[in-house]
């Protein structure tokens, strides 16, 4: 788990040695760079104008604040350009997400902006004479990150054209319209690509070169190359379930009014939005409006004063303010402040799930969705998908953290106790310390989670093998820690061993927590599962024969988000109706 900052300046000690680490990661994964060129980052920083372009660096930094990443972005306002400089992680940590992360945080920063585009360079992607084998393995696996975005080069100018006879090939000029229907128009490109050859690059380009190369863009709308590398995602499974037998699918219609962006989450709410347009190509789901609740349902979960606590701080604060706990009580907790901010830290578990008003009133839709869902079930639906942010598994009885305030998942759980015995299975990356927390000590709800190890893995002090609850609910907690690195054979095997136990359960209902994060380059995980393998995954959880309710949980790859989830549910439907 690590949080993306943006670096203002290097006023303070803790951003001047988060700068003198991105210069070192940058000094290592760009040794061909001019010497110097990250030497002044702090001088661009201070002095946004000393190139007509504002330097803006951000950085990906662990719990521990050391930093894992970092990119530089150019900023002219005027033009409203957007323009990636530099992008790069530690070399031992380039598998780890954290470079989509920073890019899709990169995203964000710009459309905030109000940039129609990102734009940046990469070197060719096409054989070049004399170029080694290894480095055009380089170029196409990066260009092959930036199309996983829908960043595609720029065709049909002269932006490529070298600035001399002996100069070698020049970089490409990469586009990504933002999820635009259509690239920027001529006037934008013409303009911006002035600026980038006469700011950044003024000592090598001369006026005649830039005026060429500015006139060479002619397409309006401009042309940008047919994907390459992108695979299509596999085709739907011919799943056709009769009118009843379709998913009732709850969506969250006001995730989106909780968008956290002064710290680069990955929780944002393009999640929701690729998961639907992946599912609206398949007749799977039929969706449900979403029904009002009272917090009733809440308190019977949660701790009522940590209830009240949220609903008192969250509505209390202006629309665009947040509250992050900083100050934990790790020794007097029977004597919470009475400043309502300063207690934050006593109802939370870590310092990056803010509190704002949006968050309290996006997580309670939340929970509308998820007890809509479960009243589909509770009327005789075999199949229901809340499709929910924010999410809601790390949430425990009264603490929230981990993007979670309300667990979701634990409240839906609780009302389908009417119908007898519930089980819990948690499919998600980390472990789902909530459901633990509030279940631990009963022996109606059997609590099973799948998930990376703590030793490495977020929330790192719950999830262990031999926390296996408590009291009457001793036995009723099976926890599967994973090692780091797992493929979709390894998972499989674990999630066999957990459904065997939920089959000696012998539940009236199952709860399925769907985390995606265990997806192949998700920016909180390690692992590398693919979409054949949610589709087999979801297919086993099926064969179960239980009627199910699904709660979305993690999963922020936005690249592969929406697929994995189209996989699995295809996969859970062809289990329940069709085996």
């Amino acid at each position: 788990m690590f949080l993306i900052r943006r670096i203002p300046d290097d006023a303070l000690e803790v951003n001047r040695s988060a700068i003198d680490q991105a210069i070192a990661i940058l000094n290592a994964q760009f040794p061909d760079a001019p010497a110097g060129e990250f030497a002044d980052l702090a001088v661009k920083l201070r002095d946004p104008l000393s190139r007509r372009l504002r330097s803006i660096l951000l950085v990906a930094e662990d719990r521990d604040g050391r930093v894992q990443g970092c990119a530089i972005v150019l900023h002219e306002p005027n033009l409203q350009l957007v323009f990636l400089d530099f992008l790069a992680a530690q070399v031992r940590l380039t598998s780890r997400g954290i470079g989509g992360a920073l890019y899709t945080a990169v995203r964000e920063t710009a459309v905030a902006l109000g940039a129609p585009a990102v734009l940046c360079e990469c070197d060719p992607d096409s054989q070049q004479p004399g170029q080694p084998a290894e480095v055009l393995a380089i170029n196409r696996a990066r260009m092959r990150f930036y199309e996983n975005f829908g960043a595609r080069p720029v065709v049909g100018t002269d932006f490529e054209r070298p600035l001399g006879p002996d100069s070698g090939p020049m970089p490409v000029l990469v586009c990504d319209p933002l999820d635009h229907p259509a690239p920027p128009r001529r006037r934008y490109m013409r303009a911006a690509v002035q600026a980038v050859l006469e700011r950044r690059y003024a000592r090598v380009c001369s006026p005649e070169y830039v005026r060429e190369v500015v006139a060479s863009f002619r397409d309006d709308p401009v042309r940008l190359r047919e994907p390459r590398y992108v695979r299509k995602a596999p085709p739907p499974i011919a799943v056709n379930p009769a009118p009843g037998e379709r998913i009732a699918m709850v969506v969250n219609d006001r995730h989106d009014i909780h968008h956290v962006s002064d710290r680069g989450y990955v929780e944002a709410p393009v999640r929701v939005n690729r998961i639907l347009a992946e599912l609206a190509n398949t007749s799977l789901c039929e969706r449900l409006p979403v029904r009002s609740h009272s917090l009733d349902a809440v308190r019977d979960v949660h701790d009522p004063a940590f209830v009240s606590y949220l609903r008192r701080v969250c509505l209390a604060l202006p629309p665009n303010q947040s509250v992050y706990p900083y100050v934990f009580p790790l020794r007097n907790t029977a004597r919470p402040p009475q400043d309502l901010a300063l207690r934050a830290g006593y109802f939370c578990m870590d310092t990056f799930t803010p509190l704002s008003r949006n968050a309290f009133l996006a997580a309670r839709r939340a929970v509308d969705c998820v007890l809509t869902a479960s009243e589909a079930i509770r009327r005789g639906r075999r199949l229901a998908y809340a499709l929910v942010r924010p999410p809601g598994h790390h949430a425990e009885r009264r603490v929230f953290g981990g993007f979670c305030y309300f667990n979701n998942a634990a409240i839906g759980a609780n009302d389908l106790l009417r119908l007898g015995r519930v089980a819990m299975l948690d499919l998600d990356y980390h472990h789902g310390n909530g459901q633990q927390n509030i279940f631990y000590a009963r022996d109606d709800v059997l609590t099973v989670s799948i998930h990376g190890h703590p030793r490495f893995a977020y929330p790192y002090f719950t999830g262990f093998s031999d926390e296996q609850g408590e009291g009457a609910g001793r036995g009723y907690n099976v926890n599967v820690p994973l090692p780091e690195q797992l493929d979709g054979t390894g998972y499989r095997e674990a999630l066999d061993q957990a459904l065997r136990r939920v089959q000696t359960f012998k539940p009236t209902v199952l709860v399925v927590c769907l985390g995606l994060d265990t997806g192949k380059g998700d920016p909180t995980g390690t692992w590398s599962l693919g979409a054949a393998d949610f589709t087999e995954n979801g297919r086993r959880v099926g064969a179960l024969g239980l009627p199910t309710l699904v709660v979305q949980e993690g999963g922020y790859r936005t690249a592969n988000l929406g697929r994995n989830a189209r996989c699995f549910l295809e996969g859970l439907a062809l289990g329940a109706f069709q085996s």
